[in-house]
């Protein structure tokens, strides 16, 4: 009689847990609608998204509608969409890899990404039908492949495909430099600096439309999957022993890694720490069970976005830092604390 009672509580416990972290990411998305250069009352924020999801008609000026609903709603859910999939993506690769230190932007996304803008946005590629984050995601796509391929060739594993990522990362970022370099004018070269430090500035409803559904894809696969990167994190062989078909899972995984990677690149641009960081502290704060450490990262990394965010619009004022600058700043001496709690003894 005792055992049910447990259960019921721990249920009850991961449900108000649940509960309280939606709350809190509901929270600082109103936050972020309401904070700017124009301070928008919370109650008007609430009005604004009423009059366009719900038909109603509560007075509001045209401005204040649109800078809520057109500009800063939009720029919110894709900063938690981001957020969530980088955050995902690392929790994987971390499992799959077997190494603390991996992150998105191991299999050599990032860069791709980045000579995929550069292309568009200097050379000319595609000529006006292109977009930069089109541009962004096929280099990103090309990046993947080339990665993949290397690394096959080069017998696979979880070491192969890191030095395989780097391999591809200098070989990008060489291209990237080329390109700036050769055929940028200063306006140019400051445009891509802007976009590879990572930038929310123009994000507009088709990016969410595009974002959220990955993310939710993403996240879909990997919890799916939990069981699966339980197993990885003892090893291959402990992995094959349970009876998990590792190449198949393997690819699949890489695969949603690889799609929710390119994908908040191509929109967002390079934004470093999130999936290296935000799964250490979710595995701190939910164990290493992937069945929850996944949620959690996924949740935790919405949340710091959106706070980051927020922190790169009001830090300077009349100046908007760009994201991966602020994220950077709070994740790198976050990972140090990280790093120093998970110390041996000696």
């Amino acid at each position: 009689m005792v055992q049910p009672v447990v259960a019921g509580e721990r249920w009850g416990a991961r449900l108000a847990l649940i509960t309280l972290s939606f709350a809190v990411l509901g929270f600082m998305i109103s936050l972020a609608v309401s904070i700017g250069e124009i301070s928008i009352p919370l109650g008007t924020t609430t009005k604004a998204v009423s009059n366009r999801l719900f038909g109603t008609a509560f007075e509001l000026s045209r401005i204040h509608q649109g800078i809520v609903w057109d500009y800063r709603l939009s720029r919110a859910l894709l900063a938690a969409s981001a957020g969530a999939a980088l955050a995902l993506s690392g929790a994987i690769l971390q499992a799959l890899l077997r190494n603390p230190l991996a992150e998105p932007y191991v299999l050599g996304i990032s860069a791709g990404a980045s000579t995929g803008a550069v292309a568009v946005m200097i050379l000319g590629f595609g000529y006006g039908v292109l977009t930069l984050s089109t541009g962004a995601f096929i280099g990103a796509v090309v990046a993947f492949i080339l990665v993949s391929a290397l690394a096959a060739g080069a017998g696979g594993g979880a070491d192969r495909i890191i030095l395989a990522g780097v391999a591809g990362s200098q070989l990008f970022n060489a291209l990237t430099s080329f390109i700036v370099t050769t055929s940028a004018n200063a306006e140019q070269a400051r445009g891509v600096m802007f976009w590879l430090l990572g930038s929310l500035s123009g994000v507009r409803w088709p990016d969410v439309y595009l974002a959220a559904p990955v993310a939710l894809l993403g996240f879909a696969v990997s919890m799916f999957y939990a069981r699966a990167l339980d197993a990885f994190t003892f090893g291959v062989d402990a992995a094959a022993a349970l009876g998990i078909a590792i190449n198949r899972v393997r690819v699949i995984l890489l695969g949603a890694t690889a799609l929710m990677t390119a994908a908040m690149v191509s929109i967002v641009g390079s934004i470093g720490f999130v999936g290296l960081v935000i799964p250490h502290a979710a595995r701190f704060l939910v164990g290493p069970s992937h069945g929850r450490l996944l949620p959690a990262s996924a949740i935790i990394g919405a949340i710091f976005m959106v706070a980051a965010d927020i922190v790169s619009r009001i830090i300077i004022p009349q100046q908007i830092l760009p994201i991966g600058v602020v994220t950077a700043l709070f994740g790198a001496p976050a990972f140090a604390l990280i790093l120093y709690k998970a110390r041996r003894p000696v």
